[in-house]
């Protein structure tokens, strides 16, 4: 039986194939198996030599590190070339001077190749890109694409219009392709490199050893310039002398120009063709990325990979979108709670009824002790009950849910002038420096009641030594005026205006009159507008809208008129800083959380960068021109999640992919995160929840970099010199770990984008060449 099995295997192994197998290269295979046998016999010989190398330093370790600093030297050699080749002489044993001179030009000249090899290939070769070619390329009738391209033209002059008006920044790679339909109109508004720096050195030292608020002498302060100013229609204006004869020249936007131009934005995003064009092109994006993702996120990982010492852990990020009242999370602040409670049980803290309490008493009168107290008692924690109620949010920033506490540990005017408040910041701000490469943009209050309160801000700060080079400031504005003219505090709304603006423009035209303001806005950075978006607007703002001076009814103004009053002011407070050398203030406001889509629109025109932006993910046309601009958008999805979208809903991941300017923020870490660093606690839940790549969460970091208040130099120090740079030209992975691929394949996307619709705009032949000339009124 086996005998038999044995021979049906036999003949079936040894049956011939039906095709003809042999080649012309039969006759060569035996030569060519022997040579490969004869080179690994003398390959063998070679590496068994009678001698021996020390077990430390095996012969493949040397030449790897010979390899290692030869590449080395051959990347390098432009920036030391003497050091680098004493170091390549002293490895090789290269004694001669001749032998060091033949090496200098034998690598300079490696170094000329691999530099013209290495520009032209990493950034046009090594990675895959997908094209589409053909006409109708874009999936819509090629009249829909003109007439689209036209609009959507117009509508970035518009902003541009805006940005530069204010001093603020507008892309360079849009305003370089915006200049081939206009000479006249386009400009580029870049004002990072010529801002005025405030002390910052190029790697920011320790706050300990360069206080800025420590030993200043406010005797030697700029001069007064003599000028005046007053509030007129609800916007500044300074004069050059008391008497106000002669006005100074400042521009600001014209109201019946800007109402224009909201309307022609409003009926722009409701244009069936232009929505139906601006949803394709964002689903185009979509699908090109995943598409790049597909094919090169192995090279991503491989470039990161090859950067010595930096990961995503040790690149800078900047929390772009936290409150300075929410900062600490709640078990920080319940520490903290306790320990003033044992510490300074019998400091006056509060008075009640003209008399004082200390701060045993005003736990004893809530039936509480150190003891008592928990994270669950302080129930500062956000859940379920928030969602859509931003009333009971605001009611979590009350520890205990009494108003009392929150007023004695999280303000900055109260009975002991922020004592407490101080303390806990500058906690936070000690975490972060000893983190060292996070940072935050913390937002205080300034609420417009009273003309004081900037002083009373800037004393805080400076008094209690506020301050870290991890940290900026941004002044938010809430829009609560008709809480304030309820209560009578005040009369109309240029009252309110007044109390905001009229000390900025005092201490900016003589520091004298407020000497620790000077020194405090030095490190504000910007102004951001909040409140709940969600609230019914009964008014839309018209030309008929009633002026600042007039607006005397008990009825919140919408959205848009707090944000043109704020901008307008805004605008006319940097020209006149810059005229003095001081640094300039940009507009960053909560925008597009909730409620209606117009506030968009506004953000779009005036402010450098937004907060939230949840809304644009319904607005295919607003969401393609914040993609064209590169409007920056902090987002905070943790923060959604209990206010107003569930987190897998959120579009963070989407915007994205697309290619808008987007970035982490945590809002609100006392209501919303449990650990000591609530922004990673942010990268890792959205890293997990959308299985973000290492190179998706750099770039985010990047972009936050990029979108923040920091000086010129700080930037410089964190993302390298050229970050003002177009794509990859303008990246340094060895500070931000972000591969050129990436930046290669968004600056390429941009461009293409931009190219589409200004070629269709050109072929269509109405640029804003027709257009009436945009102006700037004094």
């Amino acid at each position: 039986m086996s005998g038999d099995l044995c021979e049906r295997q036999k003949s079936v192994s040894l049956t011939p194939p039906l095709v003809s197998l042999h080649t012309t290269m039969d006759g060569k295979y035996k030569d060519i198996t022997e040579e490969l046998l004869a080179r690994s016999l003398v390959d063998g010989e070679v590496r068994s030599a009678p001698y021996e190398f020390p077990e430390d330093t095996p012969i493949e370790q040397l030449e790897e590190k010979r390899h290692r600093l030869e590449r080395q030297i051959s990347q390098d050699i432009r920036l030391e070339p003497e050091i680098l080749l004493r170091a390549k002489q002293d490895f090789l044993k290269t004694d001669s001077s001749a032998d060091l001179q033949s090496l200098r030009e034998k690598d300079e000249v490696m170094v000329d190749h691999h530099e013209l090899q290495e520009k032209e290939t990493v950034i046009e070769r090594q990675f895959q890109r997908v094209t589409i070619s053909g006409e109708e390329k874009c999936g819509v009738p090629f009249s829909d694409l003109a007439d689209s391209a036209v609009c959507i033209i117009k509508a970035l002059f518009i902003r541009q219009k805006y940005m530069c008006a204010s001093m603020q920044d507008f892309c360079s790679t849009t305003s370089r392709l915006l200049k081939q339909l206009s000479h006249t109109h386009t400009q580029h508004c870049s004002f990072n490199k010529d801002m005025p720096e405030s002390g910052d050195a190029l790697m920011p030292p320790p706050v300990s050893e360069t206080h800025p608020y420590e030993g200043q002498e406010f005797t030697i302060l700029p001069p007064d310039l003599g000028y005046s100013c007053s509030i007129e229609h609800g916007i500044v204006h300074v004069y050059t002398s008391p008497t106000h004869s002669t006005e100074l020249d400042l521009p600001y936007p014209d109201l019946q120009e800007f109402i224009t131009d909201m309307t022609f934005m409003m009926a722009l995003i409701i244009n069936g063709p232009v929505k139906s064009f601006c949803y394709r092109r964002l689903q185009y994006l979509s699908s090109k990325f995943q598409m790049h993702i597909l094919l090169n996120e192995m090279k991503e990982l491989a470039a990161q990979k090859q950067v010595p010492h930096r990961d995503f852990y040790n690149i800078r990020k900047v929390d772009t979108h936290i409150h300075a009242s929410s900062c600490m999370n709640q078990k920080h602040l319940l520490r903290f709670i306790k320990r003033a409670m044992k510490k300074y049980p019998d400091e006056v803290v509060h008075m009640e009824g003209g008399r004082g309490q200390t701060l045993t008493e005003v736990f004893h009168n809530m039936n509480l002790t150190a003891y008592d107290l928990s994270v669950d008692t302080l129930d500062m924690h956000a859940d379920r009950n928030t969602f859509h109620r931003f009333d009971k949010f605001n009611a979590k920033y009350n520890p205990i849910g009494e108003s009392i506490l929150r007023e004695i540990f999280i303000k900055t005017d109260n009975h002991i002038q922020g004592k407490y408040f101080a303390h806990i910041i500058k906690e936070v701000m000690s975490d972060l420096e000893e983190s060292k490469y996070q940072n935050a943009e913390l937002r205080l209050s300034v609420y417009g009641r009273s003309r004081d309160e900037w002083d009373k801000l800037a004393e805080w700060a400076v008094t209690h030594s506020v301050y870290s080079h991890n940290v900026r400031w941004l002044i938010q504005i809430p829009r609560l005026y008709d809480v304030y003219r309820s209560k009578r505090q005040l009369m109309n709304f240029q009252q309110m205006l007044e109390n905001i603006f009229l000390p900025l423009f005092e201490v900016t035209i003589s520091p004298n009159t407020h000497p620790k303001l000077h020194l405090f806005l030095q490190h504000v950075v910007g102004f951001d507008s909040v409140d709940d978006e969600s609230k019914p607007e009964h008014h839309v703002f018209s030309l008929y809208s009633p002026r600042p001076d007039n607006w005397t009814e008990e009825e919140n103004p919408p959205y848009s008129y707090y944000l043109y009053y704020t901008y307008a002011n805004m605008t006319v407070l940097n020209h006149l800083r810059r005229r003095r050398g001081f640094n300039t203030f940009v507009l960053r406001p909560h925008c597009g959380e909730a409620g209606p889509v117009h506030h968009l629109v506004s953000g779009f025109m005036l402010s450098a960068n937004i907060s939230h932006g949840l809304m644009l993910r319904k607005v295919p046309v607003l969401q393609y021109l914040y993609y064209l601009a590169q409007v920056g958008i902090a987002m905070s999805p943790l923060s959604n999640n209990s206010l107003f979208l569930s987190y897998h809903r959120n579009p963070l991941y989407e915007y994205l992919s697309r290619g808008l300017m987007v970035s982490l923020s945590t809002d609100d870490p006392l209501q919303f995160h449990f650990t000591k660093e609530p922004l990673m606690e942010e990268y890792s839940i959205a890293a997990q929840v959308w299985k973000l790549s290492s190179c998706d969460m750099c770039e985010l970091a990047r972009n936050s970099v990029l979108m923040s208040g920091f000086s010129h130099k700080v930037k410089i120090s964190w993302l390298g010199a050229g970050y003002m740079h177009e794509g990859p030209d303008g990246n340094d992975i060895r500070r931000s770990n972000v591969p050129d691929i990436r930046l290669a394949f968004r600056h390429e996307t941009l461009c293409d984008e931009l190219q589409l619709i200004t070629q269709a705009a050109h072929i269509q032949g109405a640029g804003p060449e027709e257009e009436t000339p945009p102006s700037m009124g004094p």
